[in-house]
């Protein structure tokens, strides 16, 4: 599958695909939606209340459409900066965790008047990356936000800032987003941002920059025309924008990209094509996959040779044969990422013993495994029903 902007090809089938990738938005039933901070602050100028008031109004007549939505918001930090009265944007992490400490009920506070509006109320939720990568705490998210929603709430989740640090961070609401549309199988995520779309050139910088209106797959040629951060109040890029749109596609959710600064940006996805649309992989991953591929934090890599990466490509689980040497530390049952002899990550999964081991027995058939560790122990270092491929 290549990757067009439909309006250049001019093919009837791209025609295609870019009519039924809007209609499945169209009939989108869970709908999550990433607010960015520089469209819920205008730049850090302090909340918009306005603009949130028709923000939620556009969320009602999805509700009213019998859909249900998640919004994902970024902003606390932005909006508890001004409290700290330190004349400069928070620089260090513990000037950033009180940021969002002081913003969250600010920004809490604005969505709950916008909705209460209308009769109804919402939920804040707090996510962690710990929360996403251990199973159980990630299965228990799922469940508080399908509840709220069927409960007829509106979910509010922001990463939760105040007790993150660098290491094990989401690192940006794009790719938090990605995750909660992972999390409770959304069918559309519709991100809200200050661009237009994707461009194939950064046209801040090219006014030959033309938008793409159509991503079937999220190529590494593509991710390499993916700029920076893109403004000051915010963490996310078009980097991280792309990630989250891979992401959602790996688990059969559409993404749309699309400027929040338009008027009704959200209703506007419903009834005409807008921004760039982000189709969904046409086989999508199992629920466990998908934790595996989406959330999961890589713990180290298993370098492979070039029949390896061959075979897990083809399906086939990672035999010690086909492992060269090993990066990092990590346990059983932890996820590694598997890089093939150009240095790109083929696959990730789940790996059946640690660091040590695997050094030991590389190059080596599973039948030495015995004399080699003392116990027979799994076949594979990575069985393919816990491994997924990333190309």
């Amino acid at each position: 599958m290549t990757t067009m902007a439909w309006s250049a090809s001019g093919s009837g089938e791209a025609d295609s695909r870019m009519a039924q990738g809007w209609q499945q938005v169209r009939n989108a039933r869970r709908v999550v939606i990433k607010i960015g901070s520089n469209l819920l602050t205008a730049g850090g100028a302090g909340l918009r209340q306005d603009w949130v008031n028709a923000r939620a109004a556009e969320v009602m007549a999805l509700l009213r459409g019998e859909k249900q939505v998640i919004i994902v918001s970024s902003g606390a930090v932005a909006a508890g900066a001004p409290l700290l009265r330190l004349q400069r944007p928070p620089a260090s992490l513990r000037e950033k965790q009180a940021a969002a400490a002081a913003g969250q009920p600010l920004v809490m506070r604005c969505y709950e008047e916008a909705f209460a509006a209308h009769g109804v109320a919402v939920g804040q939720v707090l996510i962690t990356r710990a929360d996403v990568e251990n199973r159980r705490r990630y299965l228990n998210a799922r469940e508080t936000l399908l509840t709220l929603a069927s409960l007829g709430l509106v979910p509010v989740v922001n990463e939760n800032d105040t007790v993150m640090v660098d290491e094990i961070q989401f690192g940006d609401n794009d790719t938090l987003s990605a995750n909660v549309a992972d999390l409770v199988g959304a069918d559309l995520l519709i991100l809200l941002s200050d661009v237009d779309g994707f461009f194939d050139a950064d046209p801040r910088r090219d006014p030959q920059a033309k938008p793409l209106p159509l991503v079937e797959r999220v190529t590494p040629a593509l991710e390499k025309l993916a700029g920076g951060v893109g403004s000051s109040v915010g963490r996310g890029g078009m980097a991280t924008k792309l990630k989250a749109a891979k992401m959602a596609a790996r688990r059969g959710c559409q993404t749309v990209l699309t400027n929040g600064f338009r008027p009704d940006p959200v209703a506007e996805v419903f009834t005409h094509p807008v921004g760039t649309l982000f189709l969904a992989d046409g086989n999508p991953l199992s629920a466990h996959k998908a934790w595996i591929a989406n959330a999961r934090w890589s713990k180290g890599e298993i370098l492979v040779d070039a029949g390896a990466a061959r075979a897990l490509q083809g399906g086939g689980s990672l035999l010690a044969k086909g492992i060269v040497g090993v990066r990092g530390s990590f346990a059983r049952g932890d996820a590694v990422l598997c890089v093939d002899p150009n240095g790109q990550a083929v696959a990730k999964g789940s790996v059946n013993y640690p660091d040590g081991e695997v050094a030991l027995i590389r190059g080596r058939h599973s039948s030495d495994f015995e004399s080699i560790l003392g116990f027979a122990g799994d076949p594979e270092v990575i069985h393919r029903d816990n491994l997924v491929l990333l190309l």
